[in-house]
């Protein structure tokens, strides 16, 4: 029976990733209220697949593959916010063309969609995110945390979503303790949803993390301590996202450390030692049976 079931949910993790995003989107523009039409959502999705058609033919010479683009276009739509539309389509454009142009090692360095929207938050200062849209309700929070952890799990890339969530969450309640501030603001500031989705499909991209456990887990310390010196040192916004973007470049370095196999679509990654990253993961194997085994006498 397990063996039936895995022919029929899809092993590449992209298709979750696709279907908690289109739902967070519909969820969000349905009953949240965000600021994104129909308008901007085609122009987002339009540009990801024109950029990825386009770069697939000229840079990597692959057929066109709108999986990836789809989920960094769905991305942008949830967290891209701009009154321009030029903007929008320079956005989308960065964000496919990341991925072909900035690479080491057969591998691109940033998370795409928080390339993209860094980049043009630097350079124009008419584009923002905007994490109060999600609101701060616990049960939201929790669905979020579960659609999240079932994408992460299905791509082997949970331990550095909860090596970040775990860091970071013991870095407000540290700095609340120091401060003498109730429990309730750490928490508040937990439940957040942009926080959720930033931790289960941003920083656990898994071809853009370091491939070996212990370089993820070190990467997601170093985002949170990041994060927490933006928000709280420099008081800037958007400290997730600054964070993530000036800590991938030093990927590269971690996976020069701390090797581990490359992460490929389809094909769970393992550790170097051949171990699979979710211990808990269940996989099936043939038993062999003894020399001179008959079926028949059985």
């Amino acid at each position: 029976m397990l063996t039936q079931l895995s022919h029929v949910f899809p092993s590449d993790p992209r298709y979750y990733q696709i279907a908690v995003l289109t739902s967070l989107l519909i969820y969000g523009v349905g009953w949240l209220g965000f600021d994104v039409g129909v308008g901007q959502i085609a122009i987002l999705l339009g540009s990801v697949f024109l950029t990825q058609f386009l770069c697939g033919k000229f840079f990597a010479a692959s057929p066109f593959d709108p999986r990836s683009a789809l989920i960094s276009g769905l991305s942008l739509c949830l967290l891209l916010r701009t009154n321009s539309p030029l903007l929008m389509v320079v956005t989308a454009v960065v964000t496919i063309a990341s991925k072909f142009l900035i690479k080491w090692n057969h591998k691109h360095i940033f998370n795409p969609t928080n390339f993209g929207i860094i980049a043009i938050i630097a350079l124009s200062g008419e584009v923002w995110v905007s994490p109060a849209q999600w609101g701060s309700k616990l049960y939201f929070g929790f669905l979020m945390a579960c659609l999240g952890g079932m994408v992460v799990h299905r791509a082997l890339r949970s331990d550095v979503s909860y090596a970040f969530i775990c860091s970071y969450a013991a870095i407000l309640f540290g700095r609340a303790f120091w401060l003498g501030d109730p429990w309730a603001i750490p928490l508040k500031q937990l439940q957040s949803g942009a926080l959720l989705l930033f931790t289960f499909f941003m920083i656990s991209d898994p071809k853009t993390t370091p491939d070996s456990r212990a370089g993820r887990i070190l990467f997601a310390i170093i985002v949170a301590a990041g994060t927490a010196y933006v928000q709280f040192g420099l008081y800037r916004t958007n400290g997730l996202l600054w964070s993530l973007a000036v800590c991938s470049a030093f990927t590269p370095l971690i996976d020069y450390l701390l090797p581990g196999t490359k992460y490929q679509w389809q094909s769970p990654s393992t550790g170097n030692k051949g171990e699979v990253h979710e211990k808990d993961r269940l996989v099936l194997r043939p038993v062999a049976r003894p020399i001179g085994y008959d079926r028949a006498g059985a």
